[in-house]
């Protein structure tokens, strides 16, 4: 056994110090080359939020607003429809999009998960002429090779039962189908090939197809990097156009940011607006989520992210990059979760119908 010199320590130590420098030196330069990025981007998205959006930069009359599922399984009544109809009297929304799922792990539904659809999309067609009621269906999703359990889009029997979930809630009496599935990496050809299916299997039956989409790479590849994280957050923006492409409506998830300023926050929306009205076809139409929601954790602060920062962060995307494009609006997440101040921000700077 060899036994150490008394000198070896002083020795090692003497090794080990360029070692350390080396690290050191390794160390700054990699808080540098992640700081000057974030210190860029953030001076970027403060830019964005600057100026001031242009007066016709209001309600297209096509937004949205996500309801819970106590809207099909019996806890609302006619009151809160005549609640509902006060609340949203003069706005610019269209489109409910009222939870009545979720979808089992194999894509199947069970019509007793929505018992009341029917009193609801009739009350709604005689009080609300012209707004309509989207089943919002969703699920989880896992993939092959992944532990948990959730719906496989990487399996087509899965996709099918989805195709026929989907038919078995427009005979239920919904005017279409908001699909909200997460998380979709980006480039994912089997939400996809799932579209493909169900955007015919809607229309044919009277309806529009909706889907919740994630947000944009803010920067080149930031997909990649999340993925690198274990996190599916961003799609690149031809992917988004992708998924565009196969639908009637694409509302846009713009919160959960972690971001902890609200200028950077309208910054984002703003850059986020202009990057979906590029990739989103003129014929389909463009919504961006306002937080309607208020809990405070890493991916959300609900100080930063408001509703009147997304608003004019909307506001002012639509302003450089939208023009005159009517087929534009702002979807609300979520009915139970809304301040009276949030719909105020709506109303006042999102504007009235007409």
């Amino acid at each position: 056994m060899h036994r150490p010199d008394a000198r070896e320590p002083l020795t090692a130590l003497r090794r080990l110090r360029p070692r350390r420098r080396l690290v050191a030196r390794l160390a700054v330069v990699l808080a540098l080359v992640l700081l000057v990025p974030l210190v860029l981007a953030g001076s970027a998205l403060r830019a964005a939020y600057a100026g001031a959006p242009a007066g016709d930069a209001v309600t297209r009359g096509r937004d949205a607003v996500w309801l819970g599922h106590a809207w099909v399984d019996g806890r609302k009544g006619d009151a809160d429809l005549a609640a509902l109809k006060r609340r949203i009297a003069g706005t610019g929304l269209r489109d409910l999009y009222v939870h009545a799922g979720p979808l089992e792990h194999d894509g199947t539904l069970p019509a007793s998960a929505y018992p009341r659809a029917r009193w609801l999309a009739d009350s709604v067609h005689r009080e609300l002429p012209g707004v309509r009621v989207q089943a919002w269906l969703g699920d989880k999703l896992v993939r092959a090779g992944e532990g948990g359990d959730g719906l496989r889009l990487d399996s087509a029997p899965a996709r099918d039962a989805v195709v026929e979930s989907s038919r078995q809630v427009m005979r239920a009496g919904f005017d279409g189908v908001h699909l909200d599935v997460e998380p979709v990496r980006s480039g994912d050809g089997s939400f996809l090939a799932l579209l493909d299916a169900l955007h015919p299997a809607v229309t044919s039956a009277g309806g529009v197809l909706s889907v919740a989409a994630q947000q944009i790479d803010p920067l080149p590849s930031m997909h990649r990097a999340a993925r690198l994280m274990g996190s599916p957050k961003w799609w690149t923006q031809k992917y988004f156009g992708q998924v565009a492409r196969r639908t009637d409506q694409i509302a846009v998830m713009s919160y959960d940011t972690a971001l902890p300023v609200e200028s950077l926050y309208g910054g984002y929306v703003a850059r986020q607006t202009a990057l979906a009205l590029q990739a989103t076809p003129a014929g389909v139409d463009l919504l961006m989520g306002l937080p309607f929601f208020h809990t405070d954790e890493m991916g959300h602060h609900g100080h930063a992210e408001t509703a009147a920062a997304a608003v004019r962060g909307a506001r002012l995307g639509l302003t450089r990059e939208g023009g005159d494009r009517q087929r534009f609006g702002l979807a609300l997440y979520v009915d139970f979760a809304a301040t009276e101040g949030d719909w105020r921000a709506y109303r006042r700077d999102w504007g009235t119908r007409g």
